[in-house]
């Protein structure tokens, strides 16, 4: 390669991880749509850039395009993932990079959506603009991994946690077990999913709020999604009494209509669902009436029965376990050492977290 050649790649590259981080910093916020990162170059100098906005909508390169001070034409474009070409609640992404009259396009990797694959570069090249995509593919891959997921199978990307001693244990009343820093990151993790799962059981024994409270971000709680066979959730609890103010989904198989009509007068929404042949709700089923309901990401955080039960229906796409430092030795006390084992038969890979968190750790499955 002549050193030309490589300074140009170079170039390319720098732009392209430019695009890759803005969608990363993006994501989880933007609805059903992914996170993608937009760089427009002309002359060698970054002339604008976007990232799809909140809830999905405008998408990158529109964000780009109208923020631009400059003038776009002959300019060369940087995207993640491959620009749509189809009509849906905005036009096509297509029509708006035609119209700023650049020169070329670079996009990471193609969007499995059918609606767009390999339509962009058509669309493009019949305008004779030059498109070229694969830089990076291999990072922005990995990146996507959720949202090719969720297109491929129809189902929510799903995150579990769960935190315990390190003895493996948890404990039956509602005491922290981990420090503060763990459950700041806990809190990082609800803000980067659209929903939040978790029992009744969960709800009424240690009455959670199931929010958001990093300062600033707290308009980001995810939706709260309980799983509640009989409607046993106590009419005191946080979520029943703050549901008008944070989006509540319960699902049921219950008939109680006096207890129904009391939940829907919080404001709270009621999906009935069917049961398995072990009489539980179906998992798999409330898992794809989840993303029907455009919720495409969600945090599992309940007990040691619930978890035990979608490990063993292997719906976890990935796995966060905290521990604490400390070792609970009191008989009031539940073993979680069962999920521990699980969780290194079912998962690949998983990698040790222990920066910032000072002396409690942290495991991710994935």
């Amino acid at each position: 390669m002549s050193l030309k050649k490589d300074r140009s790649n170079s170039f390319d590259k720098n732009n392209m991880r430019f695009a890759i981080n803005l969608a990363i910093n993006q994501n989880g916020l933007t609805g059903t749509n992914p996170s993608v990162g937009c760089v427009i170059v002309k002359n060698k100098k970054i002339i604008s850039y976007g990232v799809t906005s909140l809830n999905g909508r405008p998408h990158a390169e529109t964000v780009a395009l109208k923020k631009s001070k400059n003038n776009t034409s002959k300019a060369t474009i940087y995207i993640t993932l491959e620009p749509c070409s189809h009509y849906g609640k905005t036009p096509p992404c297509t029509n708006a990079i035609i119209k700023s009259k650049a020169k070329k396009v670079y996009y990471s990797i193609e969007d499995p959506d059918l609606r767009s694959f390999n339509n962009s570069k058509k669309i493009l090249n019949s305008k004779k603009i030059i498109t070229k995509s694969g830089l990076l593919k291999k990072d922005t891959k990995k990146f996507y991994k959720n949202y090719n997921y969720v297109r491929k199978n129809k189902l929510p990307y799903v995150t579990g946690k769960l935190a315990c001693s390190s003895n493996f244990y948890i404990l039956k009343n509602n005491k922290p077990i981990t420090n503060d820093h763990s459950r700041k990151v806990s809190h990082l993790l609800r803000y980067r999913n659209q929903g939040i799962l978790t029992s009744y059981k969960t709800v009424n024994f240690d009455n959670p709020k199931l929010n958001c409270r990093i300062h600033g971000l707290e308009k980001f709680s995810p939706i709260r999604l309980i799983i509640d066979r009989d409607l046993k959730i106590k009419k005191n609890s946080f979520i029943v009494s703050s549901s008008i103010k944070y989006n509540t989904i319960i699902f049921h198989n219950s008939t109680n209509k006096k207890k129904i009509n009391y939940l829907k007068q919080k404001k709270i929404k009621l999906i009935y669902s069917d049961l398995n042949k072990s009489g539980d709700l179906d998992l798999k089923l409330i898992f794809k009436k989840i993303y029907e309901k455009g919720i495409h990401n969600i945090l599992v955080e309940c007990g040691g029965k619930l978890t035990s039960v979608i490990l063993k229906e292997k719906l976890f796409n990935e796995f966060y376990l905290f521990k604490s430092n400390n070792k609970i030795i009191n008989k009031d006390r539940l073993d979680v050492k069962i999920i521990n084992t699980n969780l290194k038969k079912i998962f690949k890979n998983k990698e040790n977290i222990n920066t910032y968190l000072d002396k409690d750790s942290l495991i991710h499955y994935y």
